[in-house]
């Protein structure tokens, strides 16, 4: 890695759909280019989940560095905040190394890009009691009628949020009565600087086509299930956390916690998990081309890691 000042890419970011080869991707320019790579991921953060998260395995970590991997309990709701917080504690230590190491940001929450390379909204701290409430209620009456209580106190925000989508839902009500103001509006306010500034970054979405995005899901979901899902959903399942905490909507933990206390058949598990990894895959995919359309796009791993590495080299022979 060359050092300050010089002109070259700052950071490397692969983003798209779950079983798109992101990760493959990431190590491969990780060990082509003396780089770390960091987790993007908002279910990959998770202990607990290696297998039904798709967290590079222990002999992948062993082949180049890799940061914020299984760092946080579930027993914590995570944001975005706390992400970059990571994020920023990161850079700082990779900056302290004689060698600056190329940061490789890996993954499939688009959100967590977009605050990385935007900045975030002022939002102001919510007081505890009032996230309190909204997290109680959102156990006890579900998405949908906090998706029918948003509607009447921010319609804008409603507009914008799936009815299912329980850990947004309950921050935009959240904000809204610690503020009086709409999450809408917060996010219209000039955000904080960017911890990576887009221009200094290989930015490139692997978009694979529908029908080889569907066989990879499909293939990975079997060979989780082969590695010991089932028996990491069933331990994860008896903690007994709060079914509102983001952690245990990972995909694939009920239907083989069910499968393995003999509520369904494990069949019927594993086609359970394929269908709902497919469809966020196309909700992942849905928000990347609405969201992030200037990034390079490529269908296959090998494109790329080509793309990227010509990108860099580029960079570095013109320093």
């Amino acid at each position: 890695m060359k050092g300050e000042g010089e002109s070259f890419p700052r950071a490397v970011l692969i983003a798209g759909p779950t079983a798109s080869g992101k990760s493959a991707v990431a190590l491969e320019l990780a060990r082509a280019f003396g780089g770390v790579v960091i987790n993007a991921d908002s279910m990959q953060i998770y202990d607990g989940l290696r297998l039904l998260t798709a967290r590079p395995s222990a002999a992948e970590e062993a082949l180049a560095p890799h940061r914020l991997y299984g760092h946080v309990d579930p027993s914590r709701s995570f944001s975005v905040v706390d992400w970059l917080a990571d994020v920023a504690a990161t850079l700082d230590d990779l900056h302290l190394q004689e060698e600056i190491p190329l940061p490789i940001f890996v993954g499939g929450t688009g959100l967590y890009f977009e605050a990385l390379t935007k900045g975030l909204a002022p939002v102001p701290e919510v007081a505890e009691e009032i996230r309190a409430h909204w997290r109680g209620r959102a156990a006890e009456v579900g998405a949908e009628a906090l998706h029918r209580d948003l509607a009447l106190r921010d319609p804008a925000m409603a507009e914008r949020l799936r009815p299912t989508d329980t850990q947004r839902l309950t921050r935009a009500l959240e904000v809204i009565e610690a503020t009086g103001r709409s999450l809408a509006d917060w996010q219209a306010e000039p955000h904080s600087s960017p911890l990576v500034a887009p221009e200094d970054a290989v930015r490139i979405v692997l978009e694979p086509e529908r029908a080889t995005l569907h066989a990879r899901i499909a293939r990975r979901f079997h060979a989780m299930v082969e590695g010991g899902a089932v028996d990491e959903a069933a331990s994860f399942a008896a903690r007994g956390l709060s079914p509102d905490l983001p952690a245990t909507r990972a995909i694939g933990v009920a239907a083989l916690a069910d499968a393995a206390a003999g509520r369904i058949s494990l069949e019927e598990a594993i086609e359970r998990g394929i269908v709902e990894t497919r469809q966020y895959a196309k909700r992942q995919s849905t928000w990347l081309r609405g969201r992030m359309g200037e990034w390079a796009r490529e269908a296959t791993v090998e494109a790329a890691i080509a793309t990227a590495a010509a990108t860099i080299r580029r960079g570095w022979r013109a320093s």
